[in-house]
């Protein structure tokens, strides 16, 4: 057995940032475990090459919910990253912070800290911008942040359709106002991928006190009389056991850390009883509050065929644009596929958008894994606030067994009226001038579905998420929450849980850049107590 001061499980977007700040004391030996192998695939850094690695793979963790009773019975596939930065390994590389009142309602929850002020230093701190300057951006951290080099020219005119509909044009949307529509920017340099393994993993992988192991899946935390002492993990079928002296910080994500927990005797007593697992600490909280984002997608053919597809027209095109890519590393290539997008509101005023779209110049279906020719726009529609809330649970005692999620989407009937509004606002941008000469029909929903009650059933049959998933090892005060407004687990000492699962409620945007700023956070108060 070895002993380290700090173990890290999981090297995904929060993870990666906890192994620097604690492995940059050298007194600290720092053990950092990742489940999947290392991020040594194209796909993964070149960004177009997210539509190879949203597919099930081994860098991809391939979930599937339970059926949900609310889309017809239908389980959704849940891709997340399975590799050294985890999920911003393959996701479409958006940089979003949320909006400011998602956290300063944290703080009103009794989260003392993470109101948006004490967490905008933290964004600005990591945050290199190649574009945006001034107070709300930073220019010297570790993340690069940047636009797509070289936006498809049909992002462009979804736009001008959005402005042409009466909304504000935004190139900013971690500026001052949210609100808007506009260009995306991206964890991006040079044309690749910037993970978060890229921005602070790959900088420290040669410090001495740093050990980072890949393959290696994490079975359970030890406890022993209230405190984890260790953890067990396996590569292949060796199982190991190593020893903490200072803390281990879960950073799995909104799956695996719950999940993780439960493994390790933490969680509702009477669940883990049904599964063989001694009961360490009862905290009911754990895997609960599962919140995602339900996104729905409205799609016209192009007539134009400027958009990116598969057809005979554009064959010595891409054959071009790969050339491009490898040469100069840019073109088609170099996009993120979601290029362009808006925070508008449709319930609500203006203050906090409650639906965000993202514009994709392109067809895809079923995640990517369904290939279509011809070419198409997809606007994808996400309800930024979800009221339902579900869970995740054991499937089993077996530490290799996936867990079961059960996401709970459209339980809240307020849902899917969100989305109803939203899928009529995507419907009305393809229906401005803008798109006048380059719109070949609907293609989905379709011309035959008219009446509200037959969009509501499209939303039922097609809805699918968009990657979000959070809350389930809850940050709070109360009776169901499973971490403190300082990340410690209640009840265990030496155990932290820090990435999108803590959070009270779902932000109002992508979570991968406020996922690196739980790490961060986490990093802070386990140092200052350190030398308190």
């Amino acid at each position: 057995m070895d002993v380290f001061d700090y173990i890290v499980v999981g090297a995904g977007s929060a993870g990666c940032v906890v192994a620097n700040r604690l492995s940059e004391n050298p007194n600290h030996r720092v053990l950092l475990l990742e489940a999947g192998p290392e991020d040594k695939s194209p796909l993964i850094h070149i960004p177009f090459g997210i539509i190879g690695l949203i597919k099930e793979g081994k860098y991809n963790w391939g979930y599937n919910t339970e059926s949900q009773q609310s889309l017809g019975g239908r389980s959704l596939y849940w891709p997340r990253g399975k590799t050294l930065g985890g999920s911003s390994s393959i996701n479409a590389m958006v940089y979003i912070r949320g909006h400011p009142q998602d956290y300063d309602e944290w703080s009103e929850m009794g989260n003392k800290g993470w109101d948006w002020e004490s967490v905008k230093t933290i964004f600005k701190a990591h945050e290199n911008n190649e574009v945006m300057k001034g107070p709300l951006h930073g220019c010297d951290g570790e993340l690069n942040v940047t636009n797509v080099r070289d936006p498809n020219p049909m992002s462009g005119v979804f736009v001008d359709a959005c402005v042409e509909m009466g909304y504000p044009r935004n190139n900013d949307f971690n500026g001052v106002s949210q609100y808007g529509v506009g260009p995306y920017q991206v964890t991006q340099k040079d044309g690749r991928r910037f993970s978060s393994a890229r921005a602070f993993l790959n900088p420290v992988k040669k410090r001495v006190n740093l050990t980072i192991l890949t393959d290696a899946q994490v079975r359970k935390v030890l406890i022993e009389d209230g405190k984890a002492v260790g953890i067990e993990y396996q590569i292949d079928e060796k199982i190991i056991t190593v020893n903490v002296s200072k803390e281990v910080v879960l950073c799995g994500g909104a799956i695996n850390s719950p999940h993780l927990l439960m493994l390790s005797g933490v969680g509702d007593k009477y669940h883990l009883q049904d599964h063989g697992i001694e009961c360490k600490k009862h905290l009911p909280g754990v895997g609960k509050n599962l919140m995602d984002h339900l996104d729905m997608t409205v799609m016209v053919k192009d007539l134009s065929s400027r958009s990116i597809g598969i057809s005979m027209a554009s064959l010595g095109r891409n054959i071009v644009e790969i050339f491009r890519y490898f040469t100069k590393r840019r073109g088609m290539l170099s996009s993120n596929a979601s290029e362009a997008g808006a925070f508008l509101s449709v319930s609500n005023d203006n203050s906090r958008p409650d639906i965000q779209l993202h514009f994709l110049p392109s067809f895809i279906r079923d995640h990517g894994r369904k290939l279509t020719y011809g070419h198409g726009c997809t606007v994808h529609v996400c309800q930024l606030r979800p009221k339902s809330k579900g869970d995740i649970f054991l499937s089993s005692g077996e530490p290799l067994d996936a867990p079961k999620m059960n996401p709970n989407y459209l339980s809240d009937p307020e849902d899917i009226e969100v989305l109803l509004k939203g899928v009529k606002v995507a419907r009305g941008i393809f229906k401005t001038k803008a798109f006048s000469s380059s719109n070949g029909g609907e293609d989905a929903p379709g011309k035959a579905v008219v009446s509200d009650e037959a969009l509501r059933e499209d939303i039922r049959q097609r809805s699918e998420t968009i990657y979000h998933p959070a809350g389930t090892c809850k940050m709070g005060i109360d009776d169901m929450a499973v971490v403190d407004p300082t990340l410690k687990v209640y009840g265990v000492k030496g155990l932290r849980v820090a990435d999108a699962s803590i959070m009270p409620t779902l932000l109002g945007g992508n979570t991968n850049a406020p996922s690196m700023m739980i790490g961060e956070k986490v990093a802070r108060y386990i140092l200052e107590t350190e030398f308190s």
